[in-house]
């Protein structure tokens, strides 16, 4: 089982106005720069609504996406990536669930969990095997075609449908999603229809073994899961075009679709 990934700590007591945040001296691995500020902002901006000081680890736990300890030292809070860009209603919440013991905003960071299923690492027991076959698609035999046409065969992954969401109203869809711990491929099943087709999948299928060949730190934003290089590759696919203007007229129907 891999092991946790930490990022290192952020200290933050409460500034004089106007003031930035300090911060603990702390190495980070290479390309972590960004998560550093964002973990630094974080920190700072807790420091303040709480006055107090506030000591942030942030992690990329597979179960606990947030734990905390008050004490007399302040609080010390460990926090799952995905919070590293959450919006200011979600950073309130954490400071009134951690910070000041309101359970009742542990409500607002369920639902924030609930929409980032995806950034959680996911391991597998044997009961939960990763299945590439589908209703109307295997998923080997595509992975195989792309990998073979597009990288001669070097991306090493596993590749399956991606568990059955819940049944909610969407305002967006994840089509795909690349596990860089794992090595794993979730494609969303609401693709595994008659009405999507084949050069489709495989133009997803694509775009996921991308992030292979341009890993991004842990809690990067869009930018850097997706850099100039990442998208001038992603833009050799032959069917770029038509795959962005299928999946842009048929968005609708894809958030609608119930899949069993």
């Amino acid at each position: 089982m891999p092991a946790t990934r930490q990022l290192p700590l952020f200290d933050a007591a409460p500034p004089p106005a106007g003031a930035p945040p300090s911060t603990a001296g702390a190495t980070l691995p290479p390309g972590q720069d960004e998560v550093r500020r964002k973990a630094q902002g974080l920190a700072g901006h807790l420091s303040q609504v709480l006055g107090a000081t506030v000591r942030l680890a942030v992690t990329d736990n597979r179960g606990t996406m947030v734990s905390f300890r008050r004490g007399a030292a302040g609080l010390q809070l460990r926090l799952h990536h995905m919070f590293l860009d959450a919006p200011a209603h979600v950073v309130e919440a954490i400071a009134d669930y951690a910070g000041r013991g309101r359970r009742k905003a542990g409500v607002v960071l369920d639902a924030y969990i609930r929409e980032r299923d995806g950034h959680i690492r996911r391991v597998r027991t044997r009961d939960e095997r990763l299945e590439p076959r589908g209703r109307c698609f295997d998923l080997r035999e595509l992975y195989a075609r792309v990998n073979d046409a597009h990288f001669g065969g070097a991306i090493q992954a596993s590749i399956g449908w991606a568990r059955t969401p819940a049944r909610r109203r969407r305002r967006t869809i994840r089509l795909g999603v690349y596990e860089h711990a794992s090595r794993e491929i979730r494609i969303h099943p609401a693709l595994d229809d008659p009405r999507v087709p084949a050069w489709f999948v495989e133009f997803v299928i694509f775009h996921e073994m991308l992030h292979q060949v341009f890993p991004a730190p842990p809690g990067a934003g869009r930018r850097l899961h997706h850099p100039r290089a990442f998208r001038e590759r992603e833009r050799t696919f032959p069917l770029y075009a038509a795959a962005l203007a299928w999946e842009k007229e048929n968005l609708p129907w894809l958030l609608r679709a119930r899949v069993p």
